[in-house]
């Protein structure tokens, strides 16, 4: 069965793939193309983000399993995620903003921190779901 949780990290992987085509997109000058990847992306994130306040509302506080000092790295990875999962809303929308407005010169300046930011959230996203749900689950779960 897919679960929900599954279905969150799909949505931020698919959210990291279409960044990474925009990225392509506009170094090769296929503005139009970049516009779609982004928008798709931007379209993937806000689904993603409705799916996991659902989820963690039903679901409540999830647990990680692991011991010993992966606990260390997976604590720092997820405080890194949610602290930057916060900032990234308000830089996305700003930077999404100056396009719509085709205010491209300062799109372009913070693009340029908005875009890596916004790939480490959905790619750190997708970690942290492999090491909650995948290889530190509770054995039998």
């Amino acid at each position: 069965m897919f679960s929900q949780a599954a279905l969150n990290a799909s949505l931020n992987g698919l959210s990291a793939i279409l960044l990474a085509g925009g990225y392509a997109a506009i170094r090769a000058g296929k503005r139009d193309v970049h516009k779609a990847f982004m928008v798709s992306a931007f379209a993937v994130s806000t689904v993603f983000l409705a799916s996991y306040l659902l989820y963690h509302y039903r679901v409540g506080h999830v647990v990680f399993h692991g011991q010993g000092w992966i606990r260390t790295v997976y604590f720092a990875l997820l405080f890194s995620h949610t602290t930057l999962a916060v900032v990234i809303v308000p830089l996305i929308l700003i930077t999404l903003r100056r396009a719509w407005l085709e205010k491209f010169d300062k799109h372009k300046r913070i693009a340029r921190w908005t875009l890596p930011l916004w790939f480490y959230v959905s790619v750190t996203g997708v970690i942290v779901y492999l090491m909650v749900y995948q290889i530190y689950a509770p054995k039998g779960s």
